[in-house]
């Protein structure tokens, strides 16, 4: 019989703050694929590998954190979570917390969210609640809310979201035999970049972090907040990243930067990789990849790019960038063939 696969707490224990005696919320998250990339690679002139966090069970690298934060809030006897989101973590907060027995809020910019990840997030029972603002501005009211309640804050403000999301450094570490060179990452909140710096520290690694901000949402780049942050990337649509401090001095530890990809960019990214690598992924996490043919990789030889959630997340930027491959026929086999073997 095939072991099954082991929850990130416990494979990875040592380095996070649980007791073997805690009870774990999991869906047995992480030990998510590296693939190599071979067209990119012959793009950038460097070894190039994707790490598909949208292996994850609710389909982002969300879950690492929130397996964490979920357990951490249970362990604190909380009856309840909440977050702000623009998708992602609101599915994952949603899926843990059923998981959990626990109720789960979440406040989404009104129409801005991607349908597959509202879909994800209704199902599991979330109260969803639509705002009239922005990510930045419900992330906000979310943090009054549960500095006066007792509700647990599953953003990435929360250390229990860091230190779970760092533990998918530690497996580019051992997946690519400490030979990475450097990391290419999206950049919305700036939890992510955070976690990755903060785990490879921790296993002694040290390579070169590039972290790559929508242009119409990039204030790390701009060096100031963004009041209406716009992109296609509706993940990384944030104007106020809350781990903004945090970001710049792990980019300025490891001798990386932060740098802005327009969303043509982002598009001709995300459809390449889908029609080149074989790999669907949803357009913010196309963001690393548009930064690291846009830049180079600048002398590295191995390079890997965090490709942070799938491309079902968000179905109707997928169908709106499918080029006309949809072929009308009509039901004749000479119709058919033409279709099948004409010029395209």
């Amino acid at each position: 019989m095939t072991p099954p696969h082991v929850p990130l707490i416990e494979r990875w224990q040592e380095h996070l703050p649980f007791e073997a005696a805690d009870r774990v919320i999991t869906l047995q998250e992480g030990s998510t694929p590296v693939v190599r990339a071979p067209h990119v690679s012959e793009l950038v002139g460097a070894d190039v590998y994707l790490k598909l966090e949208g292996a994850n069970p609710t389909g982002s690298f969300k879950d690492r954190g929130m397996t964490c934060a979920v357990s951490a809030a249970v362990r604190d006897r909380a009856l309840a979570v909440m977050c702000a989101s623009t998708g992602n973590t609101a599915a994952s907060a949603a899926a843990y917390a059923a998981r959990a027995g626990i109720t789960c809020a979440v406040i989404v910019p009104e129409g801005k969210i991607a349908l597959g990840k509202l879909a994800q997030t209704l199902m599991h029972g979330a109260r969803v609640i639509s705002l009239q603002g922005n990510f930045d501005r419900a992330l906000e009211l979310v943090r009054e809310l549960t500095a006066t309640h007792p509700i647990v804050l599953v953003n990435s403000v929360n250390e229990y979201r860091i230190e779970g999301q760092k533990t998918a450094a530690f497996e580019l570490d051992v997946d690519l035999a400490g030979e990475l060179d450097l990391l290419c990452i999206p950049v919305g909140n700036a939890g992510n970049i955070t976690s990755y710096w903060r785990g490879f520290k921790e296993v002694g690694a040290a390579p070169r972090l590039f972290g790559f901000q929508a242009a119409g949402a990039a204030p790390l780049v701009l060096g100031h907040p963004v009041e209406h942050p716009e992109t296609v990337a509706s993940a990384i649509r944030i104007g106020k990243p809350v781990r903004w401090e945090d970001a710049m001095n792990a980019v300025t530890e490891s001798r990386g930067a932060i740098r802005a990809v327009s969303d043509a960019e982002i598009l001709a990214a995300y459809r390449l990789l889908a029609a080149r690598e074989g790999v669907f992924c949803e357009p913010a996490s196309a963001a690393a990849v548009a930064g690291l043919v846009k830049y180079g990789a600048e002398g590295a030889e191995t390079v890997a790019c965090v490709l942070t959630g799938r491309g079902l997340k968000d179905p109707d930027t997928a169908i709106a960038n499918n080029d006309g491959r949809i072929i009308q026929c009509e039901a004749r086999s000479d119709a058919i063939e033409e279709a099948v073997l004409g010029e395209p």
